[in-house]
């Protein structure tokens, strides 16, 4: 509201009530019977210890997640094997999604111990092993589950994808992918910022 608009409204305002001043002076009765019920809800609130005006509060409590797997799918991996800078862009890729979603301040990652990592490379792969997701979930006390799974499907088409889901409800809640160009450090690492900016913390 401008500084005009707010002026003429306060003149709107004193020339309406200027006709009933005269009424709500002669009305003594109305004025109490008006206090007496204000202070009848604030006592029945008091009372019954809610306030006037109860409101739902929004859910900002900080969630736990486990990042259980980060996979990487070449599409031709018997002609192209996997590089040692490709294995090291994954590990890159996890560290700079949990930097993200921790520096949101909605979210924290709790670490996954020897023995469970193990049990989960032994078994089928994450996000295909029947909702064992939400079971290491539970084991490792995560309100979410987290994976990534990379797919290569030449050096200058890859696409990187992300899954996240709900450990007690045991159902995905998140599941975004994003396209990138050429099989670089600085291609991977714009790819996963892109996803996490624009559709996981779409705002931050």
């Amino acid at each position: 509201m401008t500084g005009r608009e707010a002026k003429t409204g306060s003149e709107i305002a004193a020339h309406r009530g200027h006709g009933r001043r005269l009424s709500g002076l002669l009305a003594p009765g109305r004025a109490l019977a008006a206090l007496g019920a204000a202070a009848f809800v604030i006592l029945a609130s008091i009372a019954t210890g809610a306030p006037p005006t109860a409101t739902a509060a929004p859910d900002d409590r900080v969630k736990v997640v486990a990042l259980l797997d980060v996979q990487f799918l070449n599409d031709h991996a018997i002609l192209e094997p996997t590089t040692k800078a490709e294995q090291a862009r994954l590990a890159s890729i996890a560290s700079l999604f949990k930097a993200k979603l921790e520096a949101s301040g909605r979210y924290m990652f709790v670490s996954i111990p020897a023995d469970t990592a193990a049990k989960m490379a032994a078994g089928p792969a994450i996000g295909a092993c029947g909702g064992c997701e939400f079971d290491y979930g539970k084991e490792l006390r995560a309100d979410t589950v987290a994976w990534i799974v990379v797919q290569k499907v030449s050096d200058l088409i890859l696409n990187i994808n992300v899954y996240m889901g709900d450990v007690a409800a045991r159902k995905l809640t998140f599941v975004h992918s994003v396209d990138i160009r050429g099989d670089t450090d600085e291609s991977w690492s714009r790819g996963i910022t892109y996803l996490v900016k624009n559709y996981l913390l779409p705002g931050q």
